[in-house]
């Protein structure tokens, strides 16, 4: 007899399933060398209070496809981990008067409890935590394998410097001239000695290696391509008129030498102090320099800044031409791109022509355009395309790309030049002055200098203080305890180093540690590596495209060719999720405008909630919040629970249907509805990653299930069609809802968990759909659109396409001249 159960009680049902899975162990994995592996991993959250409305999105995201993946008979490796250090932890522990580790473990529980309420499908077992001595000893063991190898270097440099963190901040960490973490405080320009790892020596790799991801989102790509920043061009020494040494600039743009006025020259450039030795300006030029250096580095970037600049009483000679240079210092050449000097040739460089009409200097033109008419007598602005060269010696005549390899040649010939190479692309400094990261370990003796510490040493562990307070330094240096130590090479005395490391070392490779994480021997196992890597499908914002996702790629390269994995990338697949909005907004405690995921989960439950999020939006858009929306999931999954269960125990005990079972047409009609949702969402989830019209296809076979059920009887042919569509719209919810999936999968009589069950199949031509979509045109224009059964014949299509009231006040008092039928896909009428 058939039964009804009205309540859906999610919160039993949720409860009971999230422990059955705990208690069984269900999403726990090994190296089942037997199935194909599948790695998915959403990047691991920061925790610096509780998990947000959008980082369940985002992991609700990975769950489906994780859910996905797992049914259709693959191993999924599914692991999470708490990115732990970092600044944010600090400053909170400062305001809230706590130590970072206290703070930091404590949101870390709390946020574990939530993600676990959230039935994730996470393999907890291999839980990682960053500000833990097991997981940052790698860090340290990374950094001494890159110092061995010359990868990791300490020199002197201008940093970007922010006084609310107290802290250096690596170029990628700039954000429109202020800090990335506060953006009212604007970023000064500070000389230090700094760490940094040597991602240049990758950057060919790094740029070429974008052309071959074609998983990833191609913005993401060209954001690093232009960051990396790759320049052909030439390197051209001009000699320092006497002097001994030349002013080295990189152009790409050789084919206008002939056109330079003067040399600028950064106010950091090195030759700088032997340059001013003897003018007798100098205590002005030394004035302008330190207002220069005083500047923003990003307000010396932009183009509209208003140049300045200061002739040094210095000349340096054109090697082209002979012709003596003035050179200047100016406020808009910076000494971390290219040689820090630049070649000024204002008739072809908008900058250039700024600066010499500002401060009077000449503006030879050395390039035409192709067939240009005589040129007027006063050039109004910078002509920067490529032309012809004119008033350029033995090489004028020439296009501007032969004149750019011929001279380049010429150069290198007469041995002051050659071809060359530029990026903008910089070594990434990774010192901190901060307390609440992993210790460089490297200690310093008066004898032996700079020496690594022995990894059986490691890891150099935090010490356990009370007072972390930046004060312009490193919080380390105040701890002697932790200063002083024995140099490892001569038994000295020695101090350590009291900089710690940039957070984004722990991101670079913890999804190498989530394969391997209480090994105490080493970071991961290499053949670890090759059974599971590269991570098929990685979730997370496109904010991350510069910082964290070319860092990951650079230490995955660097570990290549250390012989610790065999790839040159480690993710496969990168999918970047939209942002969760209220209004149009960001949610943001700071604006008020926060939707708890936790209360809403009380009134609807998590499986409402994680269905909402995935259909509301395409799951690469923003999705706006919307009451209404989440009330009508939960009505949605009402109908649903209410369905299957009126139903479960009449279609347990049945047999499949049989090929000679008689079929009635609504009998007909579910099974392809059916198998037209298997396809439809095997298609979107698996292809195309729509997991909005996945669900889109599921809530249509569900009105067509209420359709099917509205008789009082059915015979039991039809009850077995029933049976099939009711297992199948249990299977294909599981992604989006898996506890009720789980749920009415047990009410249908099967013994095993949905991760032991495989997706279901479809029949190609059940799966065809039952009703076409045929557009109707006259001339060529959409007019009209017929909605037909598949099996309607072409001439009846034809008649219905004639007979169409929206199409016939385009036919009156026409000649029909033609009509072109595609048979189940187009009508065109062709009138005179």
């Amino acid at each position: 007899m058939m039964k009804t159960r009205d309540f859906y009680d999610f919160k039993t049902i949720e409860t009971k399933w999230r422990k059955k899975w705990a208690d069984e162990k269900v999403f726990q994995v090994t190296e089942d060398r037997a199935a194909p592996k599948y790695y998915v991993l959403e990047m691991f959250i920061y925790p610096s209070g509780t998990a947000h409305m959008g980082h369940l999105r985002n992991y609700a995201i990975g769950d489906a496809y994780a859910w996905y993946k797992r049914l259709c008979g693959f191993n999924v490796l599914h692991p999470f981990g708490f990115d732990a250090f970092g600044l944010p932890a600090e400053n909170a522990a400062l305001k809230y008067q706590t130590h970072p580790e206290t703070w930091t473990l404590t949101n870390i529980a709390r946020i574990r409890t939530q993600l676990q309420g959230w039935g994730i499908s996470y393999d907890w077992s291999r839980e990682i935590t960053t500000c833990l001595p097991e997981y940052y000893r790698w860090n340290q063991w990374l950094f001494v394998k890159m110092y061995e190898r010359g990868l990791a270097y300490k020199k002197a440099g201008w940093v970007n410097w922010c006084d609310q963190c107290n802290t250096v901040l690596a170029n990628e960490q700039v954000v429109n001239g202020c800090c990335w973490r506060h953006a009212e405080a604007p970023v000064q320009q500070k000389q230090l000695e700094q760490w940094a790892l040597k991602i240049t020596a990758y950057a060919e790799e790094l740029l070429q290696e974008t052309y071959h991801l074609p998983q990833w989102p191609e913005k993401v790509l060209v954001m690093q391509r232009n960051w990396i920043g790759k320049s052909d061009g030439a390197e051209v020494r001009f000699p320092v008129e006497n002097g001994e040494t030349a002013i080295a600039i990189f152009t790409t743009r050789i084919d206008t030498i002939y056109g330079a006025n003067a040399i600028l020259i950064s106010p950091e450039h090195p030759l700088l102090e032997n340059l001013i030795a003897h003018v007798p300006h100098q205590a002005e030029v030394r004035q302008f320099v330190a207002k220069l250096k005083n500047k923003m580095r990003s307000e010396r970037l932009l183009v509209d800044i208003e140049k300045e600049g200061l002739f040094t009483g210095r000349y340096a000679v054109n090697p082209f031409s002979g012709e003596r240079l003035p050179i200047w210092i100016a406020n808009f050449v910076l000494m971390d791109y290219g040689t820090g000097a630049i070649m000024s040739v204002p008739a072809h460089d908008p900058r250039d022509f700024e600066f010499a009409k500002k401060y009077d200097l000449p503006i030879p033109v050395v390039i035409e355009p192709e067939g240009a008419p005589e040129r007027p007598p006063r050039l109004e602005a910078a002509f920067v395309e490529y032309g012809r060269l004119v008033n350029s010696g033995p090489f004028s005549g020439m296009t501007s790309e032969i004149a750019r390899r011929k001279m380049a040649e010429y150069a290198k010939v007469q041995g002051f030049g050659q071809e060359a190479i530029t990026y903008r692309l910089k070594d990434w400094g990774i010192s901190r002055q901060r307390f609440w990261g992993t210790p460089i370990p490297i200690v310093y003796c008066c004898r032996c200098g700079a020496v690594p510490v022995p990894e059986q040493d490691l890891p150099v562990v935090l010490p356990k203080v009370t007072e972390f307070r930046p004060a312009g330094g490193s919080p380390l240096a105040q701890v002697e305890s932790f200063v002083d130590t024995k140099c490892p090479k001569c038994g000295g005395g020695a101090r350590r180093e009291t900089d710690t490391m940039d957070t984004f070392v722990d991101s670079s490779w913890y999804f190498y540690r989530y394969l391997d994480p209480k090994n105490d021997e080493m970071p991961f196992r290499p053949d670890l590596v090759k059974h599971w890597f590269p991570v098929d499908f990685y979730i997370g914002g496109i904010e991350h495209a510069i910082l964290h996702l070319i860092y990951m790629r650079f230490i995955t390269k660097v570990l290549r060719d250390f012989g610790w994995t065999n790839i040159g990338e480690p993710v496969k697949q990168l999918f970047t999720q939209g942002m969760v909005t209220l209004d149009g907004q960001v949610m943001s405690k700071s604006k008020g405008n926060i939707v708890d995921p936790d209360q809403t989960m009380e009134q609807f439950g998590v499986d409402t909630l994680r269905l909402y999020l995935l259909f509301a939006a395409p799951p690469e858009k923003d999705l706006d919040w919307c009451d209404t929306g989440i009330e009508g999931a939960h009505r949605f999954l009402n109908r649903v629970y209410r369905l299957v269960s009126h139903y479960a125990d009449a279609v347990i005990g049945l047999g499949a249907l049989q090929a000679d079972e008689p079929l009635s047409q609504a009998d007909h009609r579910l099974q392809r509805k059916t198998h037209e949702t298997i396809r439809r969402v095997t298609a979107d989830i698996g292809e195309r990653l729509h997991l909005n019209t996945a669900v889109a296809a599921i809530m249509e076979l569900v009105n067509e299930l209420q359709d099917f059920t509205a008789p009082k009887t059915l015979s039991t042919s039809s009850m077995k069609v029933l049976k099939h569509a009711l297992e199948t719209l249990t299977l294909v919810l599981a992604p989006f809802t898996p506890h009720l999936s789980e749920e009415l999968w047990s009410s249908l009589g099967q013994s095993q968990t949905l991760a032991a069950t495989a997706w279901p199949a479809y029949d190609t031509e059940l799966a065809r759909a039952a009703v076409l979509e045929i557009p109707v045109q006259v001339n060529g224009k959409l007019r009209s659109r017929l909605f037909v059964e598949r099996t309607t014949d072409d001439d009846t299509v034809k008649q219905l396409g004639l007979d169409d009231p929206k199409v016939k006040p385009f036919l009156e008092g026409k000649q029909i001249v033609k009509l072109v039928y595609v048979p189940k896909k187009l009508v065109n009428i062709v009138v005179s």
